[in-house]
């Protein structure tokens, strides 16, 4: 009797030895499996808030003073308020007019309105803003007077306003500057009114084709509130 009371006693001392040590595992296993994607989990955060600070870290400084804004800031996207008009720079061309003379101008939109901006800085920062023109505009014969004549008229008149020649340029043309095949060669006269105050401008590239406009002189005060862009 004894006997049998030991066997029963040890048999139930092993089952449940098994018993806990599977409950064991059971409370274990889930901790480790938590642990160890909690950590991938912040390796992978660590990655990529250290790839959004290098993005941050790469960004280009503007070339401008956001607090002081001036003329030659101006870019593409750029915008500025002239003549009652907010006008918006949409293209940007470069003249290069030899001796390491160079010119910038700017196509400007405005409304229903178009209009250029040229710049000499190496002439004070000269500006004028101007409208193409049809060339027979300035003259019904002038092209054929100037293929003729080799040289233009040393006079013009539009609108009842006389125009005489101030200067004569050849040059080169780029809408890509970086691109040293997008330079185009042409020649420019300039001409001014007796005040000096509105000015036209005839241009021939190649032999036969002419392009004329027709502007203004523009003072730097009269371009205020310069923005750049919101690229």
């Amino acid at each position: 009797m004894v006997l049998l009371v030991l066997i029963i006693w040890t048999g139930w001392q092993l089952i449940k030895g098994l018993v806990y040590s599977k409950k064991g595992d059971e409370k274990t296993r889930p901790f480790r499996i938590f642990e160890t994607t909690n950590q991938s989990s912040n390796h992978s955060h660590q990655k990529n808030s250290m790839g959004l600070f290098d993005r941050f870290k790469k960004k280009e400084a503007p070339h401008y003073d956001p607090n002081n804004m001036k003329i030659e800031d101006l870019r593409v996207g750029f915008m500025f308020d002239y003549d009652l008009n907010t006008w918006v720079i949409k293209e940007e061309y470069e003249y290069d007019w030899g001796d390491n003379y160079f010119t910038r101008e700017y196509k400007l939109e405005a409304s229903n309105d178009v209009a250029y901006l040229h710049i000499d800085y190496n002439d004070e920062g000269f500006m004028t803003l101007s409208r193409k023109l049809k060339i027979r505009a300035l003259g019904e014969n002038l092209p054929e007077q100037i293929i003729e004549d080799k040289r233009p008229p040393k006079k013009i008149e539009y609108k009842g306003v006389a125009f005489y020649l101030d200067k004569e340029s050849p040059g080169y043309f780029s809408d890509e500057p970086d691109n040293n095949d997008s330079w185009t060669e042409f020649i420019s006269w300039d001409y001014f009114d007796e005040e000096g105050k509105l000015v036209a401008c005839v241009e021939q590239w190649g032999e036969r084709e002419f392009e004329a406009s027709h502007g203004v002189v523009v003072k730097n005060f009269e371009i205020t509130n310069i923005l750049p862009g919101t690229t």
